[in-house]
């Protein structure tokens, strides 16, 4: 899991049941956090934290991807009325950390369905990071986005 992760975020990502040991193992080689709910996050000492006031950039994430999937608390990350849209295959972009859309690519345009209301800047920044996608996925000779409107 990505770190700091609890326990729980561990044993969501890998499944082994011989987590608890493998924990106490290495225990002296992490670093030890506390959420804002109390739980212990372990992290590795020299993993980059930043601040956490530090926005996080949008991201077009695939399907299943790990990013969500690998918390056992997806609320750190997704909202709980979209949290089926995680083990349902939707591709997501991720703006300011968070679930914020959903994409697909139809005969080479990406086009992105917001579940909440973006502002102007994140609209941009997204439209942005489509491009890069589009282009890339069309070995740089397209750029098309579409964004769609927020649901009311």
């Amino acid at each position: 899991a990505f770190g700091p992760a609890a326990s729980a975020d561990l044993r969501a990502w890998c499944g082994l049941a011989g987590l608890p040991a493998a924990v106490t193992a290495v225990r002296g080689e992490l670093v030890a956090f506390r959420d804002e709910r109390g739980r212990e996050l372990l992290d590795l000492p020299e993993a980059p934290r930043p601040d956490p006031g530090t926005p996080a950039p949008v991201r077009f994430l695939p399907a299943f991807d790990n990013v969500i999937l690998g918390y056992q608390d997806r609320s750190r990350i997704i909202d709980d009325e979209h949290r089926g849209l995680s083990v349902a295959g939707a591709r997501v972009v991720l703006v300011d950390g968070r679930v914020s859309a959903t994409w697909t690519v139809e005969e080479g345009t990406v086009s992105v369905t917001p579940l909440r209301r973006l502002s102007r800047a994140d609209r941009t920044e997204v439209a942005e990071e489509g491009r890069a996608l589009a282009a890339f996925l069309s070995d740089g000779d397209g750029d098309r986005i579409r964004v769609g409107a927020a649901p009311p």
